[in-house]
């Protein structure tokens, strides 16, 4: 077990790819509240076995369970995530939250699922995105006032992999007015995507990760603006 003090989650993983004493040549990244699919196992065992030497990481798709059901409607399945890559060739993007894995290289798509149980109770859910939303705020804060971080994943609405395309979306949506962006994502989502389809646990779910989450982040934003406003008066 190594101890590293938490600066935040892209910072973390990257200390863990770069000290970890990992000798196997691919590395495959697995929160501890996801588990890996029988699918996904044999799509693992299968790549590192005959992959190109071209290809240097792969895509799987995350499989939300919330309240004990599969989230499987309103945009939110199949989201590829880039969990296998090539040892010394894979890093985590610099993000406060919500960030991804990234290789200097070509990558695919496998079948096979990750799962992620997302929460015990809505009072850890709601604790958590709580914190995240004020981590997502000062991350969008960080775009308004032009600081970059490296090692950012730029979108791509063309030629480039589903990471790259929810990453184009997502600066478009950056660029919606605040509190007017969560409610066309909700509406969007719910009726368009067809959340409703999942059901009393779906309509939680999309309401509380589709809208309240966001709305809070722009509660937060706007907060932020007028106190940064005040101190300058």
């Amino acid at each position: 077990i190594l101890v590293h003090p938490f600066e935040h989650y892209g910072a973390q993983r990257n200390w863990a790819l770069d000290h970890c004493p990992v000798r196997a040549p691919w590395v495959l990244n697995i929160d501890a509240d996801e588990r890996v699919t029988p699918e996904m196992r044999a799509s693992i065992e299968r790549v590192v076995a005959t992959t190109e030497p071209s290809v240097c990481g792969y895509l799987f798709s995350r499989r939300t369970v919330f309240m004990g059901r599969w989230i499987r409607h309103g945009g939110h399945y199949p989201a590829w995530h880039l969990r296998l890559f090539v040892k010394g060739r894979g890093h985590c993007e610099e993000r406060l939250y919500d960030q991804h894995f990234q290789c200097d290289g070509p990558t695919r798509q496998l079948p096979g699922d990750i799962i992620d149980t997302l929460t015990p109770s809505l009072a850890v859910f709601s604790v958590r995105h709580v914190r995240w939303a004020q981590l997502e705020a000062e991350e969008q804060q960080l775009d308004f006032d032009g600081v970059m971080r490296q090692s950012r994943i730029s979108g791509k609405a063309r030629g480039g992999n589903a990471i790259e395309l929810r990453r184009w979306l997502r600066e478009r949506y950056g660029r919606l007015p605040l509190f007017v962006r969560p409610l066309m994502y909700f509406l969007y989502r719910y009726f368009l995507r067809l959340g409703f389809l999942d059901g009393v646990e779906g309509l939680i779910f999309h309401f509380l990760q589709g809208f309240w989450y966001r709305f809070l982040v722009d509660s937060l934003i706007f907060e932020s603006q007028r106190r940064s406003s005040a101190d300058t008066e």
